[in-house]
């Protein structure tokens, strides 16, 4: 999980490649299956439907060796993660991350200020036991690919497939 912008997808992706793990891309899982109510047109995008999106993963997730991309995580079932990692990055890369997705600027400024005041982080430590949640930076090349083998490392030495 993260804020938009802090490389959630690529590293994700990387993973799944690695790990042989399925790469769940729940914001385009909510999309392709309709698992909103709608859409805000005021902030550009959709409305999640909390309860849609847990049935619709319930069997995938039980079943294990998922990786779930998403920019939030409080609402899942605790029971379906063993680990939860928070990507960071600083904001002087997020902030043109997000200008060249053609975010508006107040969508921009928003996910800036939610990684500024660690929205994201504090909702991951406050909904999971402490030893799930690890805090890594992901501002370079070089972070993502230590990232990557960091915790392709621990599915590794904890597979439970």
């Amino acid at each position: 999980t993260g804020t938009p912008g802090t490389g959630k997808t690529t590293t994700c992706e990387m993973i799944a490649k690695l790990s042989g793990w399925k790469h769940i891309n729940l914001s385009q899982m909510i999309k392709d299956k309709s698992l909103h109510s709608g859409r805000n047109e005021e902030w550009d995008c959709m409305i999640l439907d909390e309860d849609k999106v847990c049935d619709a993963l319930e069997e995938t997730m039980v079943s294990g060796g998922n990786i779930v991309d998403f920019h939030t995580c409080d609402f899942f079932p605790e029971r379906w993660f063993h680990l939860v990692v928070v990507l960071r990055t600083s904001n002087d890369l997020l902030y043109p991350r997000l200008q060249k997705r053609d975010y508006s600027t107040k969508k921009v400024e928003e996910n800036v200020e939610a990684e500024i005041m660690q929205v994201v982080m504090d909702e991951a430590k406050e909904s999971y036991k402490k030893e799930c949640v690890v805090v890594l930076e992901s501002n370079t090349v070089e972070q993502m690919e230590s990232n990557v083998k960091k915790i392709c490392d621990w599915i590794a030495k904890n597979d439970k497939k």
